[in-house]
């Protein structure tokens, strides 16, 4: 295999986002490794190769040290190797936990979407989800954030102390779902 193809093994993953602090587990639900898998396939398959063929034609150009394709090509490269690392290792240490199966429904669990009220009477629905398909605006919350932290293992009803870097807020349970959002 030649340089232009291979995965550089020795590149450092400094600038990934790591999310799962150290001796904990990778929960994710099966949608989420779905997600993860297809992007490194996509990577693999698609957008790897493509770049690839775009470095080895500038490498046949000649010089390379003034050559923008080869330069931002191999760059790309090392971005894509990246990701694929990243995204290799999530898959493999991936817990998958599937909110279907879960038989406790009136407690709140990995994978439960949760309506909470405010002391102010607004309300807000959140799913609590794995570190790798948090997306705050989408109302996925990772289950080490703070607010899923404070929701877990509570019941509709119950009375939570949220505690954010603007001070302690009482929140209500008003509702928990294990449907898929």
């Amino acid at each position: 295999m030649n340089d232009i193809s291979r995965i550089d093994e020795n590149d450092d993953d400094e600038d990934e986002p790591q999310g799962i602090p150290a001796g904990a587990k990778n929960y994710i639900r099966p949608q989420g490794l779905a997600a993860l898998q297809e992007e490194c396939r996509m990577l693999l398959r698609v957008e790897r190769p493509k770049v690839v063929e775009i470095v080895s034609w500038a490498a046949g150009n000649g010089d390379r040290s003034e050559n923008g394709d080869y330069l931002y090509g191999k760059k790309r490269l090392r971005e894509i190797d990246r990701r694929i690392r990243f995204l290799t290792k999530r898959i493999e240490s991936a817990q998958v936990v599937d909110p279907q199966q879960q038989t406790r429904r009136d407690q709140v669990f990995f994978g439960a979407t949760v309506t909470y009220a405010h002391d102010d009477d607004s309300e807000n629905t959140v799913t609590i989800v794995g570190v790798d398909e948090a997306d705050f605006e989408k109302g996925l919350v990772s289950w080490i954030s703070p607010i899923a932290r404070a929701l877990l293992k509570a019941h509709v009803g119950d009375l939570v102390e949220l505690r954010t870097p603007s001070g302690k807020q009482h929140i209500e349970i008003v509702a928990i779902s294990y449907d898929s959002p």
